[in-house]
């Protein structure tokens, strides 16, 4: 376990979460990854937090998913900030305000110390989305870990 889980997200909160992004998943050929950050502001790399979360979301190979339905929520524990990147197929289909509406919802969870619950709430959603726009196909593999990743 890594320090940032004992502080953010329990040994088990983090199975709860991998759990969620598996059954999500179940329906959809899309991809979905959280991604927690432990390191340095992305503000003293210079760096916007979207950059920081497309560099992590390639680091990832979520940019190779087959469908280009890769979906990362990404973390940033220093700052206190958090950014949803979803791969181009998605943006093709997906307007703006959807993005953040789901960002608010996962705010306000966040606000009150409820992190699992307000990923877990996200990934259910993303995945109800991907379902209706990319439902699953016959062949269908999990291209990328379920689990959460920490960098």
């Amino acid at each position: 376990m890594t320090p940032l889980a004992t502080t953010l997200l329990t040994e088990e909160e983090l199975r709860r979460i991998a759990a969620t992004i598996a059954e999500a998943e179940a329906t959809t050929s899309g991809e979905i990854r959280v991604n927690i950050h432990n390191r340095r502001s992305w503000r003293e790399r210079k760096l916007s937090l979207h950059d920081l979360a497309l560099k992590h979301f390639r680091e990832l190979g979520m940019d190779k998913t087959a469908e280009k339905t890769g979906v990362l929520i990404f973390l940033c524990v220093h700052d206190r900030a958090f950014h949803i990147v979803a791969d181009e197929g998605i943006h093709t289909k997906i307007g703006q305000e959807y993005w953040t509406a789901l960002a608010e919802t996962m705010a306000r969870h966040f606000k009150t110390e409820k992190f699992c619950e307000g990923i877990c709430f996200a990934v259910r959603e993303i995945g109800e989305l991907l379902t209706k726009e990319f439902p699953v196909i016959p062949g269908d593999t999990n291209e990328l870990s379920n689990d959460v990743s920490f960098t």
